[in-house]
């Protein structure tokens, strides 16, 4: 299965996104595209341990993401 299939099928799901750096967020994929940026909404970002929510929609470029887990 091709990586945006497993996008399409996680589509309006709950999704995990790490990042580089050791940032991560998880939130719902309201949308992508073919570049791997990502449209997060009720997101939340995680880092060193602290979480802090992100209310409203939140992007994330697919350049800094080093993997998305449904």
């Amino acid at each position: 299965m091709k990586p945006l299939e497993v996008l399409q099928q996680n589509l309006h799901k709950r999704v995990l996104v790490e990042m580089k750096g050791g940032r991560s967020y998880r939130g719902v994929l309201d949308a992508y595209d073919q570049h791997l940026n990502l449209v997060l909404s009720t997101a939340e970002e995680v880092l060193g341990g602290q979480v802090t929510p992100h209310p409203g929609v939140t992007l994330v470029r697919g350049d800094s993401i080093v993997y998305i887990s449904p």
